[in-house]
């Protein structure tokens, strides 16, 4: 695989933008354009929500391309960052809506920190109601760099008919599922579309002085100029074009395909953009995993320099197939992989998502680390024989999604999946029960409450049991008082004379810490210290295993003495929203039984505030579903364990 007829090699594109703005409608639009139909998904109104990443290669015009289309709900942004950290340029989608601008801020960040050029696609344009400067206004708030408009839409009685294509100073009319056709430019738009022309030309002005001069000079620039600086500037991150359409109707979509054919850098540039070596051997990284029935492990890569070929041993294992999905959907094996193809590696077992693949020595590339957890759903199987596999598919399943992650809980026992959201987790138990044939029950995580006590108890227990032969005898006397938080369990010995044997004083302090594995509420008991002070034993009845039940039935009646406490952890959690919303969020927390403890601006987030509070974790399960719900699905959270709290028994 040389690359392409014209010598270029192979480009990618990632499809970004929020939940619903028609990405994937996009993407069906643009393989259909380029004459590799995918595989209907339905109809896009009632389509199911993506929440992974899909692959499509194709043509253009003799271009080879990879399309990745990413998913667009927060709680697989996941998956988009990687998408994002192996292509060439970004098209952010979104709708022609002013009051949802902000929805696409995060990602104008994410693209503006990364370095990645990207272009706006104003989708849904058939639906405009309103002016699409003010849907260009509301964006260019949460951008770093100019928007530059390179379309005025026709609007007719009818709706949008058209646009105007402001370089090349050409109109053309929508034609629902074919290209657009060449018309004349409406005479009443003629001098609207000569002041959007000015101001194009006076953003590119800024970064070329030549093009200043003739701005200066009153003199108009060329097409090709113009089209010269936009690829420059684009490119440097100095602008961001752009385009309009309804990729329902496919309008607009071959124009976007032109923009990208020129506007987007060559495989050899991305690499030189990530300081990837131009020189050396094969060189790829892994931005996806998948375990997909008969062709078993894939590993989605990019390939950043030299060819991967078939039968080739990457990291010291050998490839076991190099797959290419023409239609978006089906896998068609393919000999080799060229400098930029996006194709699937089979059986790479032992290499992870992120992991950069060589014949040489590995050359560790810089990969998003998935983001902190910030929901979580206790999980067990139906049918209790199927636990051994459960565990297997666990861990194939984070292995899939490292936004995935999953915990043992030691203090209740259960096996919690967590990750970003509720969508996410019931996303990952469908699909264990699709790939792995595993039912599994879910439900709300069990909180770790403990128990403590608040005064001191002096408790005497004994064991005396005669049943034939040689019988059980115990006595223990034990002073039972709490300690500081945070301090533990302790167990001190102060016999003095005797009175109970050295040999079964160690089994003294084992049943008393067991003890307190359970106290009065049902939960453990800690921060205590426990003393034996006296006691009494018996010279053949006595042993270890009665020493530990006279211990226990001391703890228990002590324990229930000593004014037992509940005990519930409290979590230190920071709220990240936009600052429209930090009102909203510290209600939210308040009403949640936190405790504000201040706010402040997010660093490197301009507009955005953090919200500090301690919240008990008891509340915290669902929090991040609400708090989405009142901040346009934008706002999340952070938490880390910070102390213990008094508290009522649940329930």
């Amino acid at each position: 695989m040389s690359g392409t007829k014209n010598g270029r090699s192979p480009r990618s594109v990632a499809l970004v933008g929020p939940y619903s703005s028609g990405k994937s409608t996009l993407f069906d639009a643009m393989m259909e354009a380029a004459g590799s139909a995918p595989k209907r998904q339905g109809d896009p109104r009632t389509r199911k929500m993506t929440s992974e990443i899909r692959l499509g290669h194709c043509e253009y015009l003799g271009d080879k391309w990879s399309i990745l289309d990413c998913p667009g709900s927060i709680e697989f942004a996941n998956e988009a960052a990687s998408a994002l950290a192996m292509v060439d340029i970004a098209v952010v989608v979104c709708e022609p809506v002013p009051a949802r601008a902000l929805t696409v801020a995060p990602l104008l960040k994410t693209l503006a920190d990364a370095g990645v050029p990207h272009m706006v696609f104003i989708n849904k344009i058939d639906m405009l109601d309103g002016s699409v400067s003010d849907t260009l206004a509301a964006l260019q708030a949460y951008a770093t760099s100019p928007m530059v408009l390179r379309q005025m839409p026709i609007v007719t009685d009818q709706g949008v008919g058209g646009y105007v294509d402001l370089m090349s100073e050409r109109a053309y009319r929508y034609r629902k599922g074919q290209a657009s056709e060449l018309m004349e430019i409406p005479p009443l738009m003629l001098k609207e579309e000569r002041a959007a022309l000015g101001r194009l030309i006076e953003v590119l002005a800024d970064h070329d002085d030549a093009l200043l001069e003739k701005v200066l000079e009153d003199i108009q620039p060329t097409p090709g100029e113009l089209y010269r600086d936009m690829h420059k500037d684009l490119l440097a991150g100095n602008v961001i074009e752009v385009l309009l359409g309804a990729a329902e109707h496919a309008s607009g979509v071959r124009r976007l395909w032109k923009a990208l054919r020129h506007d987007t850098p060559d495989a050899k540039e991305t690499a030189e953009r990530k300081a990837i070596d131009a020189e050396g051997p094969p060189l790829a990284q892994v931005f996806k995993t998948e375990y997909a029935g008969h062709t078993g492990k894939l590993s989605f890569a990019r390939v950043w320099r030299g060819e991967v070929k078939d039968g080739m041993t990457l990291n010291g294992t050998r490839l076991g197939g190099i797959y290419r999905l023409n239609n978006g959907s089906d896998l068609t094996k393919v000999p080799d992989a060229a400098t930029g193809d996006v194709v699937a590696l089979g059986r790479l077992d032992g290499v992870a998502t992120g992991a950069t693949l060589s014949t040489g020595s590995i050359e560790a590339l810089p990969f998003p680390a998935p983001p902190a957890p910030v929901y979580g759903m206790a999980v067990s199987t139906v049918d209790r024989k199927d636990d051994v596999r459960l565990f297997g598919a666990l861990q194939k399943l984070t292995e899939e999604d490292s936004a995935l992650t999953v915990v043992h809980d030691q203090d209740t026992g259960e096996m919690v999946l967590r990750g970003q959201g509720e969508m996410h987790l019931l996303a990952a138990v469908e699909r264990m029960a699709k790939n792995f044939g595993l039912k599994l029950s879910t439900g709300k995580p069990s909180v770790a409450y403990k128990e403590t006590i608040q005064s001191a108890v002096h408790e005497h227990g004994r064991l005396k049991r005669q049943t034939g032969g040689h019988g059980q005898f115990a006595d223990v006397k034990l002073d039972i008082a709490p300690r500081p938080r945070g301090a533990g369990f302790c167990f001190i010995d102060k016999v003095v004379g005797g009175a109970v044997p050295r040999n079964f004083i160690p089994a003294v302090g084992e049943a008393a810490e067991e003890a307190a594995k359970k106290g009065p509420f049902g939960y453990p008991v800690v921060d205590i210290a426990v003393t034996l002070v006296d006691g009494g034993f018996h010279a053949v009845d006595s042993s270890d295993m009665a020493f530990k039940t006279a211990t226990h039935l001391a703890m228990k009646d002590g324990l229930a003495k000593a004014g037992p406490v509940l005990l519930e952890p409290v979590d230190r959690v920071t709220v990240s929203v936009p600052n429209d919303f930090t009102a909203r969020a510290q209600r939210l927390l308040t009403g949640r039984r936190g405790q504000i403890l201040g706010f402040a601006e997010r660093a490197g987030w301009p507009g955005w505030d953090d919200v500090e509070a301690l919240v008990p974790e008891a509340e915290l399960h669902d929090l991040i579903i609400e708090l989405r719900s009142q901040t346009l699905g934008l706002g999340t959270y952070s938490q880390r364990f910070d102390h213990l709290a008094a508290a009522r028994p649940p329930g």
